[in-house]
């Protein structure tokens, strides 16, 4: 176990006695130590969220995550660090890469391990080279943590290094060594100020406008009323009763239920008011809940169950409450999860993502740039066909908004 020391007197000079550490867990680290390389401002990468999850087991050999995180220390204190994983299958990522594996098959050569810097089972684009806001030199701590990546992963005979849902920054730092790139494709609502839902209603054309307010006039009908819970506000019992709605959906769909109803208690407790929780009820019993973070300017979506089906609950309880909330409490972004074009007619438009691989596996480097680049191509066309159906009125629309 090593001693932490936070940037207390200032940043440490680049000079300063400097070496780096993998790490296979964060219950090491100084929680604040950790959080203090973000500023705490992204739920998902706050040291009880990406503990919490090795903690309460759900990473590890059944799911195919192994932390390897990389740390980088100048005279005892924290300066720079990536949250990395060995990945033994691609469950959980968001970022599909099934004719990658095939390929490596087809040549007989183990495409796993692979490293991946990543929030496990989280497809929500953030900081991935973590970097004191205190050091001098960021771009330099990037450039070294990439180069401590892929040495480690040559160090494993990992296939590759796959940074997953960078922000600008850290994509910059991955451009700059030439990594090649692929584009994905979300759907986000982008909030310019409305001052209520009405507001955001009377910016989409009629037909739009219309269509959401009798989505949203079903479920009332049906009874249905909702409160907001936080991690400050809620109890053991409505995280309890969340995580078996999330257990619901899974059983549904034939997946597996990774995370703990422990998991979900504690980094609610952790995490405060970065954990909402939308409820729905009916006379009383809670049939329905949607899971989200907020982060500095945006709510997060990532889970949703239910044990009763309504028209349009889903709608309701997973982007209409979201939206509400944020423009009530002044968030400027919406992003409620992968996939979903229909999305598209409720406000989230078509948003490109990003992420960057260093492969190292001999003679496998050239294919994939020119995966990547042919992909490329055909997601910039899908995003502008895609948003071609906006909802939103143009300019030059004289579909005006309801009196």
């Amino acid at each position: 176990m090593t001693t932490e020391r936070p940037l207390a007197e200032g940043p440490a000079s680049p000079e300063a006695a400097e070496r780096i550490e993998i790490r296979n867990g964060l219950g090491d680290v100084d929680p604040a130590v950790w959080d203090a390389l973000t500023g705490g401002h992204d739920p998902f990468l706050r040291h009880a969220f990406l503990e919490g999850l090795e903690r309460h087991e759900c990473l590890g050999r059944q799911f195919g995550w192994f932390p390897q995180h990389v740390l980088i220390f100048r005279d005892d204190a924290l300066v720079a660090a990536a949250p990395t994983y060995a990945k033994t299958n691609n469950y959980g990522e968001f970022v599909f890469d099934f004719a990658w594996e095939g390929a490596w098959q087809q040549h007989g050569i183990p495409y796993y391990p692979k490293l991946v810097v990543a929030v496990p089972y989280t497809p929500a684009t953030g900081p991935r080279l973590l970097v004191h806001p205190a050091a001098p030199d960021p771009a330099e701590l990037r450039e070294r943590l990439l180069h401590a990546l892929i040495t480690h992963g040559r160090e494993i005979n990992a296939s590759g290094v796959n940074v997953l849902f960078p922000r600008t920054e850290d994509l910059e730092a991955t451009r700059d060594l030439g990594l090649p790139e692929r584009m994905g494709c979300q759907y986000h609502w982008a909030n310019p100020g409305y001052a209520d839902f009405d507001a955001f209603l009377g910016a989409l054309t009629s037909k739009k406008r219309k269509n959401i307010r009798r989505e949203r006039r079903r479920v009332r009908e049906a009874g249905i009323e909702f409160r907001i819970l936080t991690g400050t506000t809620g109890t053991p019992a409505d995280w309890s009763r969340f995580h078996r709605f999330y257990v619901d959906t899974f059983e549904k769909h034939m997946g597996i239920p990774t995370l703990s109803e422990a998991f979900f208690r504690e980094t609610a407790e952790a995490l405060g008011n970065q954990v909402v929780l939308f409820e729905a009820q009916r006379d009383g019993e809670p049939i329905a809940a949607a899971l989200c973070y907020r982060g500095h300017d945006t709510l997060y979506g990532r889970f949703w169950g239910c044990t009763e089906e309504f028209p349009d609950l889903h709608f309701e309880t997973c982007y209409y409450q979201g939206i509400e909330f944020c423009i009530r409490e002044g968030l400027a972004a919406f992003e409620p999860g992968a996939q979903g074009e229909h999305k598209i007619p409720r406000g989230f438009l078509p948003t490109p993502t990003a992420s960057a691989h260093a492969i190292l596996t001999p003679g496998f480097d050239a294919p994939v740039r020119e995966f990547c680049a042919r992909e490329g191509r055909m997601m910039r066309e899908r995003c502008q066909r895609l948003a071609e159906h906006s909802p939103y009125r143009s300019v030059e629309s004289d579909d005006a908004p309801d009196p």
